[in-house]
């Protein structure tokens, strides 16, 4: 579930919009046909076959996990990439301004996840002169996770991938558009595609919501 919370983070620093909170759907109710998106895109998962389904997330897959894609780097080449990073130098004043509610500042922008609605257990920094790239971290500074996202970022489609602090694949994310993502974990399995707070898996069966979308 940690994996989930942290993901929904990077497409509020990516101008998605999106909240850190996730919980279990109970059931799919209600749900209309057919759901037009911006730019002529339509989200038609729950009524096309399984055929079609299994084709599109090949379709991703592919494109996600090509013949450039790293799984694990090498301990000391992600260390000599990342080394100004490892730890927020300047983690007091980032803790300081998430616990607030600042979500922008001239240099960054933030993003606080919490325990219980009001203990911030972490946090993610996203430097205006790198947007492609996001640092997350724990209370006291310690990266936890690096989200990079690919060049055309953030221009609709783009895709990201997420490391480890130890260099390891966590998961891969297609981004269509603001509404909607196809989700990968680091073994290439289809985790499920979003549609605005819901995710359906292979079989559009709704299995996950995040709130305040």
């Amino acid at each position: 579930m940690k994996k989930f919370i942290i993901l929904i983070c990077l497409l509020i620093l990516g101008k998605a919009g999106l909240a850190a909170d996730i919980e279990p759907s109970k059931t799919v109710e209600n749900v209309p046909s057919e759901i037009v998106l911006t730019g002529n895109l339509v989200f038609d998962w729950l009524d096309i076959s399984q055929v079609e389904r299994d084709a599109v997330i090949d379709k991703y897959k592919s494109e996600l996990f090509d013949e450039n894609t790293v799984y694990k780097y090498k301990k000391k080449d992600f260390r000599a990439e990342y080394n100004d990073f490892l730890k927020d130098k300047d983690y007091k004043r980032h803790y300081m301004l998430v616990k607030n509610g600042v979500k922008e500042t001239d240099n960054e922008n933030l993003c606080g996840f919490y325990y219980k609605d009001n203990l911030l257990i972490s946090y993610a920094v996203q430097y205006k002169n790198d947007l492609r790239t996001v640092y997350y971290y724990d209370a006291m500074g310690k990266l936890r996770y690096i989200d990079k996202f690919s060049e055309n970022y953030p221009n609709f489609p783009y895709m990201s991938k997420q490391y480890r602090a130890n260099g390891s694949l966590v998961s891969a994310i297609y981004f269509i558009s603001h509404d909607m993502q196809y989700m990968y974990e680091e073994d290439q399995k289809f985790k499920g595609a979003w549609y605005k707070d819901k995710m359906y898996d292979r079989h559009a069966k709704q299995v996950l919501t995040r709130t305040n979308w």
